[in-house]
């Protein structure tokens, strides 16, 4: 079964007023419009178009509450991922999410003590890691991901302080090591708070022509978050641009913060945000710092796979999910011809440009753009073809298990 699926985009402050809508040509309300959620997730369900082909049931959640196994006995109850489209404007917080066993031993710990689920002081919302990875759907999309390595942020420092020698306890703590400088940055003393206004009075003294990505990072989030430790944080970190079309892959431990841009999101189905500045929401420094991986890593961009004639695989390993993204010319192709995106399990597919046949073993559904449904196991691989001669271009991504 190809099940139609829809959703109300959530409306974070940060969020874009023009990218989701335009993508799923809805109409530009003015509100922020900052994630549309498709999946089974307790937060924000999707929607079922036609109820009556399921029973009655108006979100995918109660249907798969109500039938948590399909006709042929496949579970259908253990959706391993969450996918988003995601539209930022403006930052995000900087967080991290946690493995598997800092997820359980966080959740049991404010289980036993007590802690309501939705207090805004919860930390982990449910027993499960988080990790996600995003492809960029705009012509850019801008974050800060990982630690660079502590020499190359050094080299920054020098260069912003100029023989100023404001930045000098900076340097310091850098040179006893990354946490070091987390930690004392995030603890917020006085010596801290200074820094932090320091670099922020040297990146806005800096000539445009002269702004690294980084330094350029520091001014903006100036503006945004005046004061925040966030702000000297992201000089300690990776500033990734991604084109349309490339992806990044976030682990448990990496620190991280979108810009801006939109994307295709796929993760965990899991709620559990560490969070270290740039927001309003709840911060837990020794949360954070307990959950952070201190390694310097280089940006982690994910390359996709080939696996069939226009179908590419996104599969970080270990994590239970993969994404397919198929593309197409927009010329039309005979039945079963097209490219064929491996399954495995249930999955969901959302259209992001032209239109799309998808035909699986039992039926077959046309998906226009901004256009998502939910396909059961029982589907099996599924071929993607072009839209009967429409001569557009099309885009569709599937999020299955791995």
């Amino acid at each position: 079964m190809f099940l139609g699926i829809t959703n109300t985009p959530r409306d974070y402050a940060w969020g874009s007023v023009t990218a989701i809508p335009e993508l799923l040509g809805r109409t530009v309300t003015g509100a922020p419009q900052a994630e549309l959620w498709l999946g089974a997730h307790p937060g924000s369900p999707s929607v079922v178009v036609n109820p009556a082909m399921v029973g009655g049931a108006d979100t995918l959640l109660d249907w798969i509450a109500a039938e948590p196994q399909d006709a042929l006995g496949a579970d259908r109850s253990g959706l391993p991922f969450l996918l988003k489209v995601l539209a930022a404007a403006a930052p995000l917080s900087l967080q991290a999410h946690p493995t598997p066993e800092q997820a359980r031993e966080g959740f049991e710990r404010e289980q036993a003590a007590g802690v309501p689920i939705d207090d805004p002081a919860r930390n982990y919302k449910d027993p499960f890691p988080k990790p996600e990875l995003v492809v960029a759907l705009s012509e850019r999309f801008e974050a800060l991901s990982g630690f660079r390595p502590v020499a190359e942020t050094l080299a920054e420092v020098e260069a912003l302080d100029a023989g100023s020698g404001r930045l000098g306890p900076l340097a310091v703590h850098l040179q006893h090591g990354l946490e070091d400088t987390v930690r004392w940055l995030e603890t917020a003393d006085s010596s801290a708070q200074a820094i932090v206004q320091a670099v922020s009075d040297l990146a806005a003294a800096l000539p445009d022509d002269a702004l690294t990505p980084n330094t350029a990072t520091v001014r903006d989030l100036t503006s945004s978050y005046p004061g925040d430790p966030g702000i000297v944080v992201s000089l300690l970190m990776h500033r990734v641009t991604l084109a349309a079309g490339q992806a990044m892959y976030l682990p448990a431990g990496n620190i991280h913060a979108y810009l801006d841009g939109l994307g295709i999101e796929l993760m965990a189905p899991s709620d559990n945000v560490l969070r270290g500045g740039l927001t309003p929401k709840h911060v837990d420094v020794a949360e954070l710092l307990h959950v952070l991986d201190f390694t310097a890593y280089p940006a982690p961009l994910l390359a996709p796979e080939p696996v069939d004639a226009g179908v590419e695989r996104f599969a970080p390993d270990g994590v239970g999910f993969a994404l397919l993204r198929v593309t197409g010319d927009g010329r039309p192709v005979g039945l079963g011809s097209g490219g064929v995106a491996p399954l495995v399990g249930p999955s969901i597919a959302i259209c992001t440009a032209g239109a799309v046949t998808l035909v699986g073993a039992t039926s077959a559904t046309l998906l226009r753009q901004g256009e998502s449904c939910y396909i059961t196991p029982d589907e099996g691989d599924v071929t993607v073809e072009a839209d009967g001669g429409s001569g557009l271009a099309s885009t569709v991504f599937i999020a299955t298990g791995a």
